[in-house]
C-alpha cells in the first residue's frame, strides 16, 4: 500500500515539474538562458581533423576555418559569376611579369616569355587579431606564456584556462610567416607540392628547414621561420609584401582567397610549440587564432563546437550591390550594415539524419539539408521539374534554396593497387579494362534517382557544370560508358561491360589465373541506415559483373590516413571547387599531385605523362578556344584510363526557417557566416508554438492510477478496522 502511495505522489511531482518547464519547452536541447539570444544553431557530422590553415583542406573543416582566418582576398557574396574582392588587402593585387633578366614585360606578354610573375599585396592598417594568450606580455615586456613550467601547466587543460589574453595589429609579416609554413618539415600541407612548383625557392626552403630541424638544439621545440629567408616572398614594409612565382599562373589570385594564405602570427606558432601544451592537445590544429569575424571558443568535436563573435573584428559592411534578383529576394535589406550580424554559432554533432531532421522541424536547428528519407515530406516538383517546398513546410514558413554545386562525387581506383591499378604494362592494361567495365556497370542514373531524389547530374568528366571547359550534350558524353541515342546519352549494356571484364582477365568475375572469384575492397566512412542502403546498392552493381565487393567502413580521420598512405583499393570521395576554373578539377589527377609520396590532392595516385604535359600547358593559359581544345584532350585521356568512376555533380537543396535571413548558397565562397542574420524573437515564438507539451496522456494515466488505488485504500481500511476489533 505504501509503495502505491509513493508512486502516486512521485507521478504528481513529475507532472508539476513538467508543467513548470513547459513554458520554455521540455524537449529544448539548449540552456534556458540562451532563449531569445542572437545565436545560430547548425550541425556537423564529421569531426574536423585540422584547423591549422596550412594543413586543413576538407569541407568539414573549412566551415570553421573560413570564419576564423582571413586571407587577403575574398569573393563578393552576391555577385555571379564569382568576383574576387579585397578582404584584408587594400585592393586586388596587380600582377607584374618579368623575363629571365628581371626586365618587366607588358601585361599582354606571351606566357612563354614570362619567367616570373610578382604579386604585391598591401593590407589594411588597424586590423587586430582575436584575443589570445600568445600575445600577452608581463610588465617587464617578456612573453608571459611562451615558456611555461610544469607547475604552471598543472592547471591548464584547455585554452580558456589561461587567465590573460591580449592582441596586436595584423602585419604583412604574418602573411609571410604563413607562406613559409607551407614548407615546414613537421607539417604536411596538401598544397605544398603544387605551390613548390610555383613559389620561387619553396622547394629549396623546405630542404633548408628540414636541415634546421635536424640540427636544432636538444629540447628546442620551436622552429623560428623568421630566421630563414624564402626567395619567393619579400617583406616590403609593415603592411606590404610580395610573392614571386615561376612563369604565368592566372589562378594564383584565387589561392589568395583561401585559408592557406591567411596570416599566422609567429607568437601563436611559438606558444603552441611548447611540449606541455602539445601533450594536452592545445595546438593550432585545435585552437585557431585569426582576425576573422568569429573565433572558436569551444571545441568538443564529438559533441559540439562553438564560434563566437571576435570582439576585435575590423570594420566590414554588408554589400550594397548584387544581382538583379537579389533585391527582390530580400538580400539587400541590410546593405551597408556592419558585419557580422550573429553573435554566436553553435554546431552540434549529429551522425544520423532523422534526429537532425526532427530537431529542425521543432525549430532547434535553423537550417538543414534534405536526406532521402525526408525528401518527399519536404519537397515537391512542379511545372518543368521545378522544386518547391510542400504545403506542410510552407505553413511552417520554411523555404527551399537550391543551387547547382560546383562539386563532383566520384569513386576512385587506387592506381598503386596491383589489381585496379597495375604494377607493370600488362597489369595496367588489365586494370584499365576492369575499371572501364565497372564504370559501365555502376548505374549512377539509378543512384541519383534512388538516393539523391534526382538532385544530381551524372558526371562525364571531373569538370562540373558552370566551369569553363565543361561540355554539355553530345559533345560532352563519356564514350567509354555511354552511347548517344535519340538526342540523349544511354549507358552501355552490361554485356559490353562483361566483354571488357573478360578481356581484363576475369571472365564472369573469375580470375583466369587462379580460378578464384574476383574480390574488391571498398573503403567508406558510412554509418547511418541510409549509408547502409547505399552500400547494399553498390554491392549489387558489382554483382552484375559477378564481382564480390567487400566494404571496409571507418571514421573519416582514419579514412584520410588510409588514402594518404595508399592503403585503400577503391573509395568514394568528393571535391568542392576552391575556385571557378577547370584547373581546380583537373589538378586532382595531375601526377605530381599524387597523395602518396607528395601529399597532394591526387587521391588515386594517377600519373599519365601525356596528361601531365597537357596540364602543365593548360594551367597557365587564359580562357579561350586553344585552352578548350587542350582540356578536351585531357578529358579524353581520363575517360579512357578511367582512374575515377565519374559519379555525379550534386544539386544542393537546403531548407531554411523564416527567421534565417540573407542566405545565398554557394560552395566557392566559404566565409559566409558573417552575412547571415537571425530573427531570434521570431524563432523563440515559433519554438514555443511548435513544442507545446501534451499533458493529457499523463493526466489520463494519473486518473487511472487514482481509480485503481481507491479499492486498495478501501480494502486496507477494512483490514485495519478488523485488526483493531480483534485486538479489542
Amino acid at each position: 500500500m505504501k509503495i502505491l502511495l509513493i508512486k502516486f505522489w512521485l507521478l504528481i511531482v513529475i507532472i508539476v515539474q513538467l508543467a513548470a518547464c513547459g513554458e520554455y519547452g521540455w524537449n529544448n536541447p539548449y540552456a534556458a538562458s540562451d532563449a531569445g539570444k542572437n545565436i545560430l544553431y547548425s550541425v556537423f557530422s564529421e569531426r574536423p581533423k585540422h584547423l591549422d590553415p596550412v594543413q586543413s583542406y576538407s569541407s568539414n573543416e573549412i566551415q570553421f576555418t573560413a570564419q576564423i582566418y582571413e586571407p587577403p582576398l575574398q569573393y563578393h557574396y552576391l555577385k555571379r559569376p564569382f568576383v574576387l574582392i579585397p578582404a584584408t588587402a587594400e585592393e586586388i593585387p596587380v600582377v607584374k611579369y618579368f623575363d629571365a633578366e628581371g626586365n618587366q614585360l607588358p601585361d599582354e606578354a606571351h606566357s612563354d616569355d614570362i619567367v616570373y610573375s610578382v604579386y604585391e599585396i598591401s593590407i589594411k592598417p588597424g586590423i587586430s587579431f582575436q584575443p589570445h594568450p600568445a600575445f600577452v606580455m608581463n610588465e617587464q615586456g617578456d612573453w608571459l606564456y611562451h615558456a611555461l613550467s610544469e607547475d604552471a601547466l598543472t592547471s591548464i587543460f584547455k585554452l580558456s584556462d589561461f587567465l590573460y589574453t591580449d592582441t596586436r595589429e595584423l602585419e604583412a609579416e604574418d602573411y609571410v610567416y604563413q607562406v613559409k609554413r607551407l614548407a615546414h618539415p613537421r607539417l604536411h600541407s596538401p598544397i605544398y607540392g603544387l605551390m613548390a612548383d610555383y613559389i620561387v625557392g619553396l622547394k629549396d626552403y623546405a630542404v633548408k628547414l628540414k636541415h634546421a630541424e635536424q640540427n636544432r638544439a636538444e629540447g628546442e621545440t620551436y622552429l623560428d621561420l623568421r630566421k630563414y629567408q624564402l626567395e619567393g616572398i619579400k617583406l616590403i614594409d609593415k603592411y606590404t609584401y610580395s610573392i614571386k612565382i615561376h612563369g604565368k599562373y592566372p589562378q594564383f589570385l584565387y589561392w589568395l582567397a583561401m585559408p592557406f594564405f591567411a596570416p599566422i602570427p609567429w607568437e601563436a606558432d611559438r606558444f603552441y610549440a611548447q611540449p606541455g601544451l602539445v601533450q594536452k592537445n592545445i595546438t593550432l590544429d585545435w585552437y585557431p587564432v585569426g582576425t576573422g569575424p568569429y573565433m572558436l571558443t569551444e571545441n568538443d568535436p564529438n559533441l559540439r563546437m562553438v564560434l563566437e563573435k571576435n570582439p576585435n573584428f575590423r570594420e566590414e559592411y554588408y554589400p550594397s550591390i548584387g544581382m538583379a534578383e537579389d533585391e527582390k529576394n530580400g538580400l539587400l535589406k541590410d546593405a551597408g550594415k556592419k558585419l557580422p550580424f550573429i553573435d554566436k554559432v553553435v554546431y552540434t554533432r549529429e551522425k544520423e539524419s532523422i534526429p537532425r531532421w526532427n530537431k529542425f522541424l521543432q525549430g532547434y536547428y535553423d537550417v538543414t539539408g534534405i536526406g532521402s528519407d525526408s525528401f518527399d515530406q519536404a519537397v515537391q516538383l512542379v511545372g518543368q521539374g521545378e522544386a518547391t517546398v510542400t504545403q506542410e513546410m510552407e505553413e511552417q514558413g520554411i523555404r527551399l534554396e537550391t543551387t547547382v554545386a560546383v562539386s563532383t562525387y566520384y569513386m576512385g581506383f587506387n592506381m598503386l593497387d596491383p589489381v585496379v591499378g597495375g604494377r607493370n604494362k600488362r597489369e595496367r592494361e588489365s586494370a584499365r579494362k576492369l575499371r572501364q567495365a565497372i564504370s559501365i556497370a555502376v548505374d549512377y542514373e539509378e543512384f541519383i534517382s534512388i538516393f539523391a531524389n534526382g538532385r544530381g547530374i551524372p558526371a562525364q568528366s571531373p569538370i562540373s557544370p558552370g566551369i569553363v571547359g565543361y561540355r554539355d550534350g553530345r559533345a560532352g558524353i563519356n564514350p567509354i560508358v555511354y552511347d548517344w541515342i535519340g538526342d540523349q546519352p544511354q549507358r552501355k549494356s552490361i554485356k559490353t561491360a562483361k566483354i571488357l571484364l573478360a578481356e581484363a582477365g576475369y571472365p564472369n568475375g573469375i580470375d583466369r589465373k587462379t580460378g578464384a572469384p574476383l574480390i574488391l575492397y571498398f573503403d567508406v566512412t558510412a554509418r547511418s541506415s541510409e549509408d547502409r542502403s547505399k552500400l547494399d546498392w553498390m554491392r549489387k552493381q558489382f554483382q552484375k559483373l559477378n564481382i564480390q565487393l567487400v566494404v571496409r567502413s571507418t571514421d573519416y580521420n582514419r579514412f584520410q590516413d588510409k588514402i594518404r598512405k595508399g592503403n585503400a583499393q577503391i573509395f568514394e570521395w568528393g571535391w568542392n571547387a576552391d575556385y571557378p576554373d577547370p584547373e581546380n578539377f583537373l589538378f586532382l589527377l595531375y601526377g605530381p599531385q599524387r597523395k602518396v609520396g607528395n601529399s597532394g590532392e591526387n587521391a588515386v595516385n594517377y600519373d599519365n605523362e601525356e596528361y601531365n604535359q597537357f596540364f602543365e600547358k593548360m594551367k597557365n593559359m587564359e580562357d579561350g578556344p586553344e585552352r578548350q581544345l587542350i582540356i578536351d584532350r585531357m578529358v579524353e585521356i581520363l575517360r579512357y584510363d578511367a582512374p575515377w568512376l565519374w559519379g555525379y555533380h550534386p544539386k544542393d537543396y537546403g531548407l531554411y526557417h523564416s527567421w534565417y535571413q540573407n542566405v545565398k548558397p554557394n560552395r566557392i565562397s566559404n566565409n559566409n557566416l558573417k552575412y547571415f542574420k537571425i530573427d531570434a524573437n521570431l524563432r523563440e515564438t515559433k519554438r514555443r508554438e511548435w513544442n507545446q507539451p501534451v499533458f493529457w496522456p499523463i493526466a489520463l494515466i494519473s486518473f487511472i492510477l487514482v481509480i485503481s488505488i481507491i479499492p486498495a485504500v478501501r480494502a486496507f481500511r477494512r483490514h485495519e478496522s478488523s485488526a483493531a476489533l480483534r485486538a479489542a
